[in-house]
């Protein structure tokens, strides 16, 4: 029999049904019947934010952290508005979430009512697909939809617009097993035709690289090890887009370290000189491919990606193959092993001995110093005291994010979250949040800069209210660094606001949300700093104040090529030696 309840009840009880375990968000008028009904259950949690980005940026912790779609309700207008930035986030980085908006009613839609906005007209172009349904028998279905449709193929974020008299009418319930989704299906299964022409080139490729994205984490922890499966049946060195950090080991023997714009002086030159490129899961973007016309000129290049419209959308590929990471690695490893396992193999050692020239460079290098904490040796610092531990790191945006994806090692998948392709400040400390909802006993630190850690900082009280023991690790240069770096080398040294003149006392802001605040300016006294954070309990804002003025390299200036880096003053030498071009 046909059970009956209202649009609210249709609401809690389809993502019960969906298996939604926690749902982030803030109440209002809209919305109040569907809170209403959360107040009256016990089998989902509700995580009060203190703003409706903040409940998107905590659902995609969630949602990276976990591999579940995360969960946000807010209301109508700026509910709903507060949202899009958060939203477009998951949009760019692939990040699956259901964004829950309640609306006016439907017979004042269009009147300029209170709070009322055009949410779907207003986030079309920032959602894979969303809803506005003005029909209570609909609704069910329409929820189940969104989990498909946020979760299948290229995960990301969709949404539904509920208006408040749908969700007090009645209707008719539907379950997730009769829900309509067949509708949208996207293909999983790579053409085995093409991959089998790709292995043919793998067979031959003389100085082959795998450049591994954000996609392969996506897929599942499956896709992970057969890609180190592939890395280490063939000897082939990895590299990878910021989204994909943790894909490949990086304590593996074939890690170069991370791709592109503040990459390694190796994985660069090794994707400029290769002659095979297996691109997988990633999207080309100009954060990794610098000047289009010049990158990766000689090589083959073959594309595994879920997501048609991203092959061929930004660079050429000789073999596009559509479909889930994890299922075309796995049938490429098949053909490959049934065709003999077949590498050219002393061509590739001999690529290792080029590759080891441009590691020996050492690109990270940099000039440490005993009065001035550094912000590379904090991180250093921070990973040789947290490595081995249950370790989870988001990030906010800048210098510090670089420094970050530089300096920390992620062996496993799932366990790095920053904002990649929107570049949000503001993004880490919620997210940071939603991480340690999701594992409650784990660590979670937010590597921050101070300015982008301000963005968003009142969701200190969503950590203190749910005793969320996040650590924030703020490297504090008093400066917007990226922009300052930029401007430096860029823009003639013309510092245009790019300080604050009136930032807080973070120990008194942390003491005044209720948490703990430390302070360190000592290279000497940072270890123990460092292990008080970690020690502590509950959450933590911790200080710490490093060289105002230092850059991240390497760095390939906008419109160069991935050949014309730019190294700090302790790597330029060893690289002239190694023979490879350097800007200065």
């Amino acid at each position: 029999m046909a059970r009956q309840m209202t649009g609210a009840q249709m609401v809690v009880q389809a993502l019960k049904d969906q298996g939604v375990d926690t749902v982030f968000g803030y109440p209002g008028g809209a919305v109040l019947p569907i809170y209403d009904e959360i107040f009256q259950q016990n089998d989902i949690r509700h995580v009060l934010v203190r703003h409706e980005q903040g409940a998107t940026h905590a659902a995609e912790g969630y949602a990276r952290a976990t591999g579940k779609p995360g969960v946000v309700l807010v209301t109508s207008g700026p509910g709903a508005t507060n949202a899009v930035t958060g939203m477009t986030d998951a949009l760019m980085d692939s990040i699956p979430m259901v964004v829950l908006t309640g609306q006016v009613p439907t017979f004042m839609i269009g009147n300029d009512a209170f709070q009322e906005a055009d949410t779907v007209g207003i986030t079309r172009p920032c959602t894979k697909h969303n809803w506005l349904v003005k029909d209570t028998d609909r609704l069910s279905e329409t929820i189940h939809q969104a989990f498909h449709v946020a979760t299948s193929g290229r995960p990301g974020p969709v949404l539904i617009d509920i208006p408040k008299d749908v969700q007090f009418a009645t209707g008719t319930y539907t379950p997730p097993a009769k829900a309509r989704t067949n509708h949208y299906q996207p293909q999983v299964k790579g053409d085995i035709d093409r991959i089998t022409l790709a292995v043919e080139a793998l067979e031959r490729a003389e100085r082959p690289i795998l450049y591994t994205g954000g996609g392969v984490i996506n897929s599942g922890p499956g896709a992970s090890q057969l890609l180190r499966e592939l890395a280490k049946e063939t000897n082939f060195p990895v590299t990878s887009t910021l989204m994909g950090l943790g894909a490949y080991p990086a304590s593996g023997q074939n890690w170069l370290g991370m791709l592109g714009m503040h990459g390694t002086y190796e994985a660069n030159w090794t994707m400029h000189d290769c002659d095979f490129m297996l691109c997988i899961g990633a999207r080309f973007d100009d954060r990794i491919t610098g000047r289009t016309d010049a990158f990766s000129p000689r090589s083959f290049k073959v594309h595994i990606d879920i997501d048609p419209s991203s092959i061929n959308k930004n660079i050429h590929v000789d073999i596009p193959i559509v479909g889930d990471v994890g299922h075309v690695l796995e049938d490429m490893l098949k053909i490959w092993k049934a065709r003999g396992r077949k590498t050219n193999s002393a061509a590739v050692a001999k690529w290792w001995e080029q590759i080891e020239k441009w590691r020996a460079v050492k690109s990270l290098s940099y000039k440490n110093s005993k009065t001035t904490i550094k912000p590379q040796y904090a991180l250093e610092r921070l990973e040789a005291l947290t490595k081995g531990r249950d370790r989870y790191i988001t990030t906010e945006v800048g210098q510090h994010q670089m420094w970050a994806a530089q300096f920390l090692g992620f062996d496993e998948p799932n366990r790095w979250m920053t904002s990649g392709g929107l570049g949000t400040m503001g993004y880490g400390l919620p997210a940071s949040v939603g991480v340690q909802i999701a594992h409650p006993d784990a660590l979670v630190i937010n590597v921050a800069g101070e300015a982008s850690w301000l963005m968003n900082m009142q969701e200190m009280g969503t950590a203190v209210q749910y005793r969320a023991p996040v650590k924030q690790f703020i490297l504090n240069n008093e400066r917007l660094g990226m922009v300052r770096q930029w401007q430096q080398l860029l823009h003639g040294e013309r510092y245009s606001h790019s300080w604050s003149e009136s930032l807080p006392d973070f120990v008194k802001l942390a003491e005044a949300f209720g948490c703990k605040g430390i302070i360190c300016s000592d290279p000497a006294k940072l270890d123990d700093a460092i292990m008080e954070m970690l020690e502590y309990d509950g959450p933590v804002i911790f200080d710490c104040l490093v060289e105002k003025h230092e850059n991240c390299f390497p760095m390939i200036p906008s419109g160069k090529a991935h050949n014309e880096m730019l190294l700090g003053d302790a790597s330029t030498e060893d690289a002239i030696d190694a023979g490879g071009a350097v800007l200065v």
